[in-house]
């Protein structure tokens, strides 16, 4: 299988400096999807020089806001025209089910429309009141300059866009890694870019390993912001690498996300039967391997029995196989990595005395799910407590551990006792006390009675470990802009401070 040109630099797509290649696995049987270039710190630097020069002497930085948002809502246009085709692609070199993907390509157009309507929407900066008519006093933004942006294997087109769309819409350059793992829907939207008119040097691709692709992308002292989206460790190498030269980094680091019911939200069969189906959406969409995957539940003692046994029988029931299968609801995990990193959580679990309840392995082979795939049956581990690493570190498997508590403080103080802090839920009847368990949760997210929608117009982000800094929203946008004051005096005048 000949190699796929991966790397864009400078308007052209290229092979490695090196002429290094990597081959990509379908998960669902770990044949060979397709090879791709592997970069190494050389097209790092010859990607950066590139976005340097077209950032300091091209025209994009400089072009009107107007024509910045035409081209954004170009690429979406295209990203529509392409649907099947990205879809396919992301569920074949991620294991998710295709309708998944064709909901992640609807998601990153919405991000590329929304990044386009909010800067044209916005005024020509923010005049401060200098207390004098003779001086006008602006606050505007501008660019930050070089963006380097790197990227996960579980959404990868969708994390891209979050990233591409925001700093394009503020004028900025970039390089752009996807994971190794998972890199070929962001080749095709780099295509995109190119095929909506997007100047050579402003949009450089380069694929390879973190290490030393994202080192050196972090590192490069001519990049001004780097983003990354990732696991904690490798994002603290991230935070470590970009702080000698004090660059602006944004990290989103993932969590440990809890789901927490009540009681009275069980009172009615319809709420039973809605709690339940939504802690098994939290917990199994994509196979678990979501940053915001309702991982943890806690539910109240008293309803605890019925609500896990209920979980765990629909749970055995999820057909597990090839994404692009009609019928299948979960795919494979994305590589046998992935899959032994599992298994060894649930091994550790149960050694920490935890209760298997359904899952905690391979499944059988069947027509829709080939034997060397990377299938996980979905498992719940029952009687979970806060001191077992499957309960404290993200696992990003199919894994659902379940937690029990008596009263409102116990429930926001299990949901809260976590390093990480991106997203959670409550499940109540009672309005009053959702609301009030909602204020009181450190999460960047919190669903009241909901697990997972996102709007591209409200923040996304967590406290603690879960990262620095905000994606979507106003703040989303905020993060690939410095804000300058322009101070004018309209009638300078001698100050006389020094009388010689």
């Amino acid at each position: 299988m000949s190699a796929i040109e991966t790397i864009h630099v400078d308007g052209e797509w290229r092979a490695a400096a090196s002429g290094a290649e990597r081959e990509v696995l379908d998960p669902a049987d770990a044949t060979t999807l397709a090879t791709v270039a592997e970069s190494d710190a050389s097209d790092v630097d010859a990607a950066v020089a590139a976005a340097r020069r077209a950032f300091d002497s091209g025209p994009w930085p400089r072009t009107p806001v107007a024509e910045r948002a035409a081209l954004l809502r170009r690429v979406a246009d295209l990203l529509q025209r392409d649907r099947e085709e990205i879809a396919l692609t992301e569920s074949r070199d991620t294991g998710k089910t295709l309708e998944a993907g064709r909901v992640d390509v609807d998601d990153v157009t919405a991000a590329f429309r929304y990044f386009a309507d909010l800067v044209m929407n916005e005024s020509g900066g923010r005049v401060v009141d200098a207390g004098s008519p003779d001086v006008h006093s602006v606050v505007v933004h501008e660019p930050v300059g070089v963006c380097s942006l790197i990227t996960p294997w579980n959404y990868p087109l969708l994390q891209a866009s979050w990233k591409v769309a925001p700093a394009l819409a503020a004028g900025n350059t970039f390089v752009l890694k996807p994971s190794e793992v998972t890199p070929l829907s962001t080749v095709h939207l780099v295509r995109l870019l190119v095929e909506a008119g997007l100047p050579a040097g402003v949009a450089n691709l380069v694929t390879g390993a973190g290490d030393p692709v994202g080192a050196r992308m972090s590192e490069h002292p001519d990049v001004d912001l780097v983003s990354f989206t990732g696991g904690l460790a490798s994002g603290t190498k991230v935070s470590q690498a970009a702080a000698p030269t004090v660059k602006k980094v944004a990290l989103e680091l993932g969590g440990k996300n809890p789901n927490v019911v009540f009681a009275d939200a069980c009172a009615t069969d319809e709420g039973f039967d809605t709690a339940v189906d939504q802690a098994l959406n939290a917990a199994f969409i994509h196979s678990g391997q979501v940053c915001s995957a309702g991982a943890r539940l806690i539910v109240e003692e008293s309803v605890r029995e019925r609500f896990v046994a209920e979980l765990a029988r629909r749970a055995e029931r999820i057909k597990l196989g090839r994404g692009t299968e009609p019928g299948v609801e979960c795919g494979p995990l994305v590589s046998r990595q992935q899959w032994e990193k599992t298994r060894a959580y649930v091994e550790s679990a149960l050694a920490e005395g935890a209760s298997l309840r359904c899952g905690g392995g391979q499944p059988e082979p069947a027509a829709h799910r080939p034997a060397t795939g990377f299938f996980f049956a979905p498992t719940v581990l029952d009687q979970c407590h806060r001191e077992m690493r499957v309960v404290r570190e993200e696992t990003f498997g199919p894994i659902l551990t379940v937690e029990t508590f008596r009263t409102e403080d116990e429930a926001v103080a299990l949901a809260n006792d976590t390093e990480y802090g991106l997203a959670g839920a409550v499940w109540s009847s009672d309005a009053g006390r959702a609301r009030r368990v909602a204020g009181r949760l450190r999460h960047g997210t919190v669903w009241i009675n909901d697990y997972h929608p996102y709007l591209p117009q409200a923040e996304w982000g967590g406290f603690g470990k879960s990262g620095v800094g905000r994606e979507l929203g106003p703040t989303g946008l905020a993060e690939y802009r410095e804000a300058k004051h322009i101070y004018q005096n309209l009638d300078p005048r001698p100050v006389r401070w020094f009388a010689g």
